[in-house]
C-alpha cells in the first residue's frame, strides 16, 4: 500500500530509487572485489603449496 505523499511524491521516490540503485552498485562492487580477491589468494597459495 502507497501512502500519499502529496506534493513530494516525485521527490520521496526518486529519494528511494537512487537509494535502491546505490546499493545495487554497492552490492556489485563487494561480489566483484570478493571475486578478485579469491583469484589473488588462490594463485598466491597456489605459489606457495605448488
Amino acid at each position: 500500500m502507497m501512502p500519499d505523499l502529496g506534493k513530494y511524491a516525485d521527490t520521496v521516490l526518486s529519494a528511494y530509487a537512487v537509494s535502491i540503485l546505490l546499493l545495487i552498485a554497492l552490492v556489485w562492487w563487494s561480489i566483484v572485489a570478493a571475486r578478485k580477491a579469491r583469484r589473488e589468494l588462490d594463485k598466491v597459495e597456489g605459489h606457495r603449496n605448488g
